[in-house]
């Protein structure tokens, strides 16, 4: 999965601070700042936000679904509560809350 980020001109500060830490020019801990500060932040998404972000969307659990790359059953499990999304399902539920469904068709 490609990196996300807040805005273009962060893309750059991020790929050249990355560039300086793979030279070994910057410490792990500055490179995780610049992380913080430049990256899509993931937030736990409960499943009332789950099921409004789809809602708003207007998309059946199927296709939401099929957008995130998951099962349709995966996604009730959400919305009910039983599952939490975790890592990258979790991130991509971050991005289509900010920027809509069409950021991961």
């Amino acid at each position: 999965m490609t990196k996300q980020y807040k805005s273009e001109a962060l893309a750059a500060v991020h790929e050249a601070a990355l560039g300086l830490a793979e030279a070994g020019l910057m410490s792990k801990r500055t490179m995780r700042k610049f992380d913080e500060m430049c990256l899509t932040p993931v937030r736990d998404m409960t499943p009332d936000d789950i099921r409004a972000l789809r809602l708003r969307e207007q998309a059946s659990q199927a296709v939401f679904a099929r957008h995130l790359n998951v099962t349709t059953g995966l996604v009730s499990q959400w919305e009910r509560g039983e599952k939490r999304p975790r890592g990258e399902a979790l991130k991509l539920l971050t991005l289509v809350a900010k920027n809509g469904l069409g950021a991961v068709a």
